[in-house]
């Protein structure tokens, strides 16, 4: 009997990859057809393996999850994953997204330019951890101000007036959690080896 080819071996683990990588992200295969435009009973179809999977069916769920069509399939080595990530300019200071797929909790590296270093708090449902990697951080929490040095960090409600920003003449670049309310990042320290 001959060998299954490469090929056959990942067509067949497609449907549970697909189902597993939805599950993950907390999808419900509702949310997923809604988001691509293929039927709740055909993405079904796909993940239990009675309907082959197509190109025209796995691109649109590939940018669904926001991962690439490779990784998507499984067919990417592991360790291999890259992020493609364009920054976006909102309010004169640039994003970088580092969260490449629909996660409750998503990361982003943003650079503050040193001229946007007056306060302008404002809130929103979340929780916010910081990090600061260059420069020195001015942060605002309702009546209270913090500065923060290089390798500091922070976390607080985003339901409490909140701002950060440069504090000097040069910009400054912080890496960001942000999560659901009541959502917050769990340090873990003195970790012992097995």
């Amino acid at each position: 009997m001959d060998e299954p080819s490469p090929i056959a071996i990942t067509l067949a683990q497609v449907g549970p990859r697909l189902r597993r990588i939805r599950t993950e992200r907390g999808l419900t295969l509702s949310a997923l057809a809604e988001a691509t435009g293929i039927s709740i009973s055909t993405l079904s179809r796909l993940e239990s393996g009675r309907r082959r999977a197509s190109l025209e069916m796995l691109l649109p769920i590939a940018q669904a999850h926001r991962l690439p069509l490779d990784e998507l399939l499984g067919t990417l080595e592991s360790g291999k994953s890259r992020m493609h990530t364009r920054p976006r300019v909102r309010h004169g200071r640039v994003h970088f997204s580092l969260t490449n797929r629909p996660s409750p909790l998503q990361a982003w590296k943003l650079v503050i330019p040193a001229a946007q270093n007056r306060p302008e708090p404002c809130t929103h449902e979340g929780h916010v951890w910081l990090y600061v990697l260059s420069g020195r951080v001015r942060v605002v929490l309702g009546d209270r101000e913090l500065v923060l040095e290089p390798g500091e960090a922070v976390e607080f409600d985003t339901g409490v007036p909140h701002w950060f920003g440069p504090l000097g003449g040069s910009a400054v670049e912080v890496l960001g959690l942000l999560g659901g309310r009541g959502e917050r990042v769990h340090v873990r320290t003195g970790l012992r080896s097995r």
